[in-house]
Order: C-alpha cells, then sequence, then structure tokens
C-alpha cells in the first residue's frame, strides 16, 4: 500500500480507501456485521486505514456497523471519515438538518455509532452554499474541535463544479474536499483541483470507478435492482456512460490490465487527488481495488 499526507493535516492516509455507503443498505444488499467485519479485515490485511461514511448511510447504520468492528480493534490503525448534514427517513429519502444544534447532535450521534472518542474528518455533506455560509455553523464546528471530538475539518461538494465552497474551505477551517472524480467525470479538473493545489487542500475521489460502471461488469443494457441507488439513474444516460466504458476498454486500457484496477490508478496519478475511496461489497473487491497500487 502507498499512502500520502491529506492536505494540511497530518493524517498519513492510503491511496486506496474504503467507501460504505453500501453499508446503509442503497447498493442493493443489507449487510451484516460478519460480512462488515470480513470487508475491515481484508481492508486491514492489505494496507487500507481509511474508511469513509455518513451520518445518513442508513440511519447511522454504516457508521454503527463500522463501529461494532472498530470497538474490537485498534481505533489508531484506522482514519474515519464521516459526514454531516443529511437526516434519514427512509431508503432514498433524507431532509437536510445544517443548522448549528442539528450537527452538534448529529456529530455526537456519529461519535456513539462509530464507538470512538474522536473523528478524523468530519465533512459537511452535499449541501447548498446557503447552508455551507452559515457562520455560526463552523463557529460551532471549530469548538467541537477545540473539544477534541473532531481532528480536522472537511467539505463533501454536492455537484463538481461548486467552486465557491472549495475556494472558501481555508476561511471555514476545512482541509480536504471530496468530489467525484473518474475516468468518465473530469469536471474537477476544470476549477476544483486548481483551487484545492492553491490551498493545500488534501482532495479524496468518491465514486472512482463510476458507480461500478468502470469495473468492466457492466455492459450497455445492464439493469439494476429497486433497491439499488442506480435503478433510479436516467436509463439513457447510464447507456451513454457504458458506451464509452467499452471504448475506453478497446482504445485505453492496456492489454492484460483489470479494468477497476487501471480505473483506480487513472485517478491517483493526478496530482491533486490523494487517496480515492471506492466502495466494496465484498472483502475480494477490497482486496483487487488495493492491487491498484501496483500500476502507480
Amino acid at each position: 500500500m502507498n499512502y500520502r499526507i491529506l492536505g494540511r493535516t497530518e493524517l498519513n492516509v492510503s491511496v486506496i480507501g474504503v467507501g460504505t455507503w453500501q453499508f446503509g443498505g442503497e447498493w442493493g444488499m443489507n449487510y451484516t456485521q460478519e460480512m462488515v467485519d470480513q470487508i475491515l479485515d481484508a481492508a486491514h490485511e492489505v494496507g487500507i486505514n481509511l474508511i469513509d461514511t455518513a451520518e445518513c448511510y442508513g440511519d447511522h447504520l454504516s457508521e454503527q456497523l463500522i463501529g461494532g468492528y472498530i470497538s474490537r480493534h485498534k481505533r489508531e490503525d484506522w482514519i474515519i471519515a464521516t459526514k454531516f448534514g443529511h437526516e434519514f427517513h427512509n431508503l432514498f429519502s433524507r431532509t437536510d438538518r445544517f443548522d448549528s444544534q442539528s450537527v452538534v447532535k448529529q456529530l455526537d450521534n456519529s461519535l456513539k455509532a462509530l464507538q470512538v472518542d474522536y473523528i478524523d474528518l468530519y465533512q459537511f455533506h452535499s449541501g447548498p452554499d446557503a447552508a455551507f455560509d452559515q457562520d455560526e455553523l463552523w463557529e460551532t464546528l471549530d469548538k467541537q474541535v477545540q473539544a477534541g471530538k473532531i481532528r480536522h475539518l472537511g467539505i463533501s461538494i454536492g455537484k463538481n463544479n461548486n467552486i465557491h465552497q472549495v475556494k472558501r474551505a481555508t476561511e471555514v477551517g476545512a482541509k480536504a474536499i471530496q468530489v467525484v472524480y473518474n475516468r468518465l467525470d473530469r469536471v474537477p479538473e476544470e476549477e476544483v483541483f486548481p483551487a484545492c493545489a492553491k490551498q493545500d487542500l488534501g482532495v479524496l475521489a468518491r465514486v472512482p470507478l463510476a458507480s461500478g460502471f468502470l469495473s468492466g461488469k457492466y455492459k450497455p443494457g445492464a439493469t439494476f435492482a429497486s433497491n439499488d441507488v442506480r435503478h433510479r439513474q436516467d436509463a439513457e444516460h447510464q447507456a451513454k456512460l457504458l458506451q464509452e466504458v467499452e471504448r475506453i476498454a478497446q482504445e485505453e486500457l492496456p492489454e492484460g490490465v483489470d479494468m477497476a484496477s487501471w480505473a483506480l490508478a487513472w485517478c491517483l496519478k493526478h496530482d491533486a487527488v490523494t487517496t480515492v475511496i471506492p466502495g466494496c461489497k465484498t472483502a475480494e473487491q477490497v482486496r483487487a481495488n488495493a492491487a491498484a497500487v501496483a500500476l502507480l
């Protein structure tokens, strides 16, 4: 495994992390503690130390499953990133909650679910600029940093061209940006990455496999179960993406190289990107993701 310092933090993160939205049940599977244990055991074995989750992946469900694992292992072996800003109601249904009082409650609930005393990276989660621009919110979060509940603040931007929040990152005390970035979506290269470089912000690239399309497993016409978030995406757009994946496989993918490994390494070769956080459904997928470091 390779490691990089995340921006202006002292966090030495593995270049491959574990994304855990799937643990909340919105990617076509429900997870048991045993399944999560196997995934995180595999991550530890290959040197991965970064787990990314959120309060609304289930009603703190993803965090609870991670906490069930962390409580039985060494806390210091892991860098835990989670997020705030949404109240989960049921699958695919959330309400924004970015007022300072709600955020403190979310933080305390996340700490309880994760069974930890502090969170390494606490991220503003895909909220609108009006919510982001509340001075009271960031003052409250700074107090939580001073209290030791949070080590560092970050911003997970909801739109890849949200330069407003990125440009204000240092001003509000954030040291890392999370953004969708992959071979099929290069929008962050235009403005977001230069702004991150200017401020020395760490970058977590989410959806680096383009919701699994860059895994090489799916062909045009692929369908998804009703409890899989991809079922809700525009079918015509999906078809175009899968056609582009076929072109990439024919014209860009080196012979004999696994597409998923190539796609993860492709993201990591951009100077702005610190780490990628692909989702994974099994321990075998964790090990396959980690193999991408051989291509760097």
